[in-house]
């Protein structure tokens, strides 16, 4: 059975704000083995861009970090899987993870105005530069 998993990513590991990334990891899947992994540059971002298009791309699942309720709704709509609250990790790891049901969830940081999101963004802004280094 084939899969297609998209995760928002920037500088190789996931972008925590689905609405904010430059770019998406499209991880195909086969037979619980991750067969291709591309890098595509989005559309530029309105409201339900993001999801119309991912769609288009025959993506089966999003793991995300945070993500907004419309797009998740949006997602539902097509019968597209998602799954937020995903740690800062490469998309390969997030998705072997993923298939093994290893990946560990949390909260799903898209509520801007909590202290946990700006912990959370902290969190991802000091991992991305040791990533830099």
């Amino acid at each position: 059975m084939e899969k297609r998993i998209a995760l928002p990513v920037e500088d190789g590991i996931l972008c925590a704000h689905f609405g904010h990334c430059k770019a998406f990891a499209i991880v195909t899947v086969v037979d619980n083995e991750i067969t291709e992994t591309k890098e595509l540059t989005p559309p530029e971002h309105a409201p339900g861009s993001y999801p119309r298009w991912i769609a288009s791309l025959g993506v089966t699942d999003v793991i995300a970090g945070g993500m907004g309720q419309k797009a998740i709704q949006l997602f539902q709509k097509n019968n597209i899987n998602v799954f937020v609250g995903a740690p800062v990790e490469t998309p390969e790891t997030l998705v072997r993870d993923f298939l093994a049901d290893k990946l560990e969830l949390t909260a799903n940081y898209c509520n801007h105005d909590t202290e946990s999101h700006r912990k959370h963004r902290n969190r991802c802004d000091r991992r991305r530069q040791r990533n830099r280094s």
